[in-house]
């Protein structure tokens, strides 16, 4: 299959996902969305269970892409930048719809091994994302000595999961913890003498 293939039935999820959701999902939906057939959906992938898991795996692809520059000229600067990233929709025209059909495929996490271990690589990618910039923040001394990487970035993914669960299960903004992200950062995290204005755009 080519590159050019892959893009676009993984596109045609993306759209079909926004609008029908992980439940009532079908290849068919995903073929009305492309230029391919259901058959030739079939051809490439058995079931729509198997389509969504390679679905899953181009997403990390580009998640993973996205996340691993540094965005900063320091570790403070590329932290706020990256929950900042973390919390801020991607498309307001159809992110409430895919971050729904996300979240109905989070909760087949505990009845289906492959989606588990899929959505745990997304969940452990943004913890050693983190991990690294705090780690190199206590290293060069603008994040506290006593701040802990591993625990803080465990921390940090909590909260940002829980944010935008709630974001999409009930519409909660996302704008309330970002302030208070960014409080934590400054009071919490940040080694004496870096102090700054830290605010959310």
């Amino acid at each position: 299959m080519t590159d050019e293939t892959i893009d676009e039935i993984m596109g045609a999820t993306y759209r079909a996902l926004c609008k029908h959701g992980y439940a009532s999902l079908r290849m068919q939906d995903i073929a009305d969305e492309s230029t391919k057939s259901k058959a030739t959906l079939h051809y490439y992938y058995d079931s729509k269970h198997d389509l969504l898991c390679a679905f899953l795996d181009y997403l990390y692809d580009s998640f993973a892409e996205r996340i691993a520059e540094p965005t900063g000229e320091d570790p403070i600067e590329e932290l706020t930048a990256l929950l900042d990233y973390l919390l801020t929709p991607r498309d307001e025209n159809t992110h409430q719809q895919f971050q729904t059909a996300i979240l109905e495929i989070k909760a087949q996490g505990p009845y289906d091994e492959t989606f588990r271990e899929k959505l745990t690589k997304f969940d452990r990618l943004m913890h050693d994302r983190i991990e690294g910039v705090l780690r190199e923040g206590v290293e060069s001394g603008h994040f506290a000595a006593d701040v802990d990487p591993d625990c803080t970035a465990e921390f940090l993914v909590t909260v940002l999961n829980g944010a935008r669960s709630r974001y999409v299960a009930v519409e909660y903004p996302l704008d309330g913890t970002r302030r208070m992200l960014w409080q934590y950062v400054e009071s919490s995290l940040l080694a004496d003498g870096n102090g700054r204005e830290v605010v959310a755009e």
